[in-house]
Order: C-alpha cells, then structure tokens, then sequence
C-alpha cells in the first residue's frame, strides 16, 4: 500500500469512528494547560489531573505561581516524576510569562519554546489545543504508532515523524490527528502489546501485516 493511500484510509478511519477527540489533560485556560503538560512529561495524564486542581487552587494565575517558592511547588507536585526540574521550569516559566509575555501564553512555537521547561513538543500541543493551529506534537505515543502504522518509516527523531506528519495530513486535521494517534496509542496500539485484534486499524497497518506474515511462515 503506497503512502498515501494509507494515510487517506487511516484517517477516514478515525473520522468514523473517532470524530471527537481531544487531551485527556484537565483545564480551564491556557495557563493550566501549559502547567499541565510540562507536569506530562513521562507522566500520565491521570496523574498529572490529580496533582494539578491543589496546585491551582494554590497558584490560579501564572503571577501567583511566580510569586511562589520552588520548595512550595516541589511539595505539591512530588508525586509526578522529576519534580525537582518541573518545580524549577514551572517557577522559571511562571516569571517569564508575566515579564515578558504580560501573562499571555504565546500562539507562536518558536515564542513558547522560549519558556522554562517547554520544549517543541508542549509548544505543539499549546498552539494546536489552545489556538486550533496546525502544529503536530510528536509525543512517545505518536513516535511510536505512527512507525507501527507504516505513516512513518524509520523515522530517526520527533522532529521527523512530525514532518512526515504535517506533510500528508490535511491541515485542518493536524490538530485532531495528534489526538488521534494518542489516543490509539495510548489505548490499542501499546508500547509492549499491542491490541491487534480488536483494532479496527489493522488492515492498513504495516506492523500487523508483517507479523501476520511472519506467524502464517512460522506455521
């Protein structure tokens, strides 16, 4: 199956049957989502809502948070991993966004990756679900389905997957999509076993084609 063709039934595929989908991380405004998903980082999505509602109640703004104490913000977020960094580039973003962003989390990636803590991957998920652009953040989720599924080959980086992304997935659909393989990822498509049985992607897979393959020479 060339390509493109395969990315033309994978997404007619999630339309049907996923038309909604959206992050699993909990928020009210752009702030909460931003200290959500640097909390994300190798950190479940369950977790991270667990720790975020006492760190909100505490700091709602991003002035509050920058007015707190990293010990302060260490002790509320310890169970999330990393927390000695995480308490460090939340601080750290916290500062930078009321001094040099007037408390306005930036649309733009190359502006929010200027932020403590925020890499390409947050500044994709922030400009995508904050500001519907077509930004695709390639989490270990989307790295690693999208090889599975044969949307990517031997992609060696993030960076790359994201780019073969971008560049067959139409532009209004990027935002979703990154939800998408997430979600299937996340759900299906696991890292150690993946549910080929029941899933409803794997007459376009490539992975479960070649394991198919190799059971029916095995027998």
């Amino acid at each position: 199956m060339r390509k493109k063709e395969r990315f033309e039934k994978i997404i007619a595929w999630f339309q049907e049957n996923m038309p909604i989908a959206e992050t699993e991380l909990n928020y009210t405004n752009p702030y909460e989502l931003l200290v959500a998903v640097i909390l994300s980082a190798q950190c479940t999505d369950k977790r991270v809502n667990q720790i975020t509602p006492p760190l909100f109640d505490k700091y709602p703004t991003a002035f509050d948070l920058s007015h707190a104490s990293q010990d302060d913000i260490f002790d509320l977020i310890r169970s999330c991993s990393y927390p000695n960094n995480k308490a460090k580039h939340l601080l750290g973003m916290a500062k930078m966004l009321v001094e040099d962003f007037k408390e306005v989390v930036p649309d733009d990636v190359k502006e929010l990756q200027k932020l403590p803590g925020v890499g390409r991957k947050t500044a994709n998920v922030i400009a995508s679900v904050v500001y519907d652009k077509p930004a695709m953040a390639v989490d270990t989720h989307v790295f690693r389905v999208s090889e599975r599924l044969g949307l990517t080959t031997k992609s060696k980086t993030p960076l790359e997957t994201e780019k073969v992304l971008v560049s067959y997935i139409p532009e209004e659909l990027i935002a979703t999509a990154h939800h998408w393989i997430i979600l299937h990822g996340r759900y299906v498509c696991l890292a150690r076993k993946p549910k080929c049985k029941p899933c409803g992607l794997k007459e376009y897979c490539r992975y479960f084609q070649r394991e198919e393959k190799k059971n029916a020479k095995a027998k």
